[in-house]
């Protein structure tokens, strides 16, 4: 119980340095919010049509991809340049020589994603069914199967971030999480539609979870008709959540191996 309080305590200072650190809330929290009003605005015309339909708009086009991105954003980017900050600024090293116990440490960050992870989420929902009209699901198999999807999105993120964190120093942990981050995004249907990308591209993208994220995400709120378009032919839930699962063991077993409470060089 002891340890559980002291996660708790850490969680909520985790939160207020969260908090003040505005770059990190703007392109980690904001940014998908921001992104799906922007698009949404820009390609209505292009969804014009189906919206008069009562099918397809930019809202819901672009409300999967959003959401998934957001995941990572809030797990994996953000464990992985705040960890790298952490140990090469001298916290961790700090810390460790304090008499909190180290599953507090861990229990603070697991805390930190949980709550903008979730408040983001929120956010989305609110904003594509109060501002561009997406009617969100009514079945509760839906909503049972994104729970899911989101639960193990941001667990395989968060403990991959944390394992990331050990590949390079907090001056080039941007580059090295940013760049590849952005990539992935474009190839795994968060922007464009994921038929649209080349077969190879396809193939790439299957290899990390942030495809499978933004595929379990369509399942939810794309109409079942167009599951044609993924690679599959399928939504393919029972290996989406398969894949996820392993990626976050891998994850878990990678944090256990190779974390570092000092920078390299150091004792």
């Amino acid at each position: 119980m002891n340890v559980l309080a002291l996660g708790f305590d850490r969680t909520l200072l985790e939160l207020k340095m969260y908090s003040r650190e505005k770059e990190s809330v703007f392109f980690s929290f904001l940014f998908p919010i921001l992104l799906l009003s922007l698009f949404s605005l820009i390609f209505s015309a292009q969804f014009e049509q189906g919206a008069e339909q009562g099918g397809m708009t930019a809202g819901l086009f672009f409300l999967p991809g959003m959401l998934s991105a957001g995941i990572l954003l809030t797990s994996f980017q953000t464990m992985a340049l705040s960890v790298a900050t952490e140990r090469d600024d001298g916290t961790l090293k700090r810390l460790r020589a304090t008499p909190m116990p180290p599953v507090a440490y861990f229990l603070g960050k697991v805390g930190l994603v949980a709550v903008t992870s979730v408040l983001q989420t929120v956010l989305l929902l609110l904003v594509a069914r109060l501002f561009f009209g997406v009617d969100l699901p009514t079945d509760p198999d839906r909503w049972a199967v994104f729970a899911l999807i989101f639960g193990l999105g941001v667990f395989s993120g968060t403990v991959l971030g944390i394992a990331y964190s050990s590949l390079a120093t907090s001056r080039s942990i941007g580059a090295v999480v940013i760049g590849p981050m952005l990539v992935l995004q474009f190839i795994s249907g968060v922007y464009i539609a994921f038929d649209n990308v080349p077969g190879w591209l396809q193939q790439v993208a299957a290899l990390f979870p942030l495809k499978w994220i933004a595929q379990g995400m369509r399942s939810v709120f794309f109409p079942a008709e167009m599951a044609a378009g993924e690679m599959a032919g399928s939504w393919e839930t029972g290996k989406t959540a398969l894949v996820l699962l392993a990626w976050g063991i891998a994850g878990l077993v990678l944090c256990v191996t190779t974390f570092r409470w000092f920078k390299r060089g150091t004792t």
